[in-house]
């Protein structure tokens, strides 16, 4: 039925035109400049990253909410459709299945609630959070521009740099 079997880890992120103000190298005795905006227009991502083999599947979107999560994972789904695909989850409001059709090709694993450290998607989003650091946007539409070549240009390997947890390999191989 299913060619081959994927383990993806799944979370959202939240970006913002706010400036995320990090450290700053200067010469001894001179303070740090850096741009500064207070602004509070935000996007998301959705992204589930595979420790197996780097695939991931981000998509931009406006909000969080049960139905967006719900045309998340049909897109996902469509995404090599003759793979199983076994994706870890939070327990965040949105993430409600109930009364929701998952698609056939879509396992869900649910972390333990309050454990987000268990998902190693957590540290994608660090990853980019950390390269955003000091950058302002005028426009909402900037920073999308932004996260999208960000996010195209990750490599496999950097992904599986990233969620690559051996812990989680082990158990996905283990007969």
């Amino acid at each position: 039925m299913y060619d081959s079997v994927n383990l993806y880890f799944q979370d959202g992120a939240r970006f913002g035109l706010r400036t995320e103000v990090g450290i700053v190298i200067t010469a001894k005795a001179v303070a740090p400049k850096v741009k500064f905006h207070h602004k509070f227009k935000n996007t998301y991502l959705y992204g589930a990253y595979s420790p197996i083999n780097g695939d991931s599947i981000v998509l931009e979107i406006e909000n969080v909410n049960k139905d967006i999560f719900h045309n998340y994972l049909k897109q996902l789904s469509e995404h090599k459709p003759k793979e199983l695909k076994i994706i870890v989850i939070d327990n965040a409001g949105f993430h409600s299945t109930k009364d929701m059709e998952i698609p056939n090709n879509i396992r869900l694993l649910r972390i333990p609630p309050y454990t987000p450290e268990l998902n190693p998607c957590e540290q994608v989003w660090a990853y980019i959070k950390k390269r955003f650091k000091n950058k302002t946007y005028e426009k909402l539409q900037d920073l999308k521009e932004w996260l999208k070549e960000f996010v195209e240009n990750m490599s496999k390997e950097t992904i599986k740099s990233i969620v690559g947890n051996h812990h989680y390999i082990n158990a996905f191989y283990a007969k």
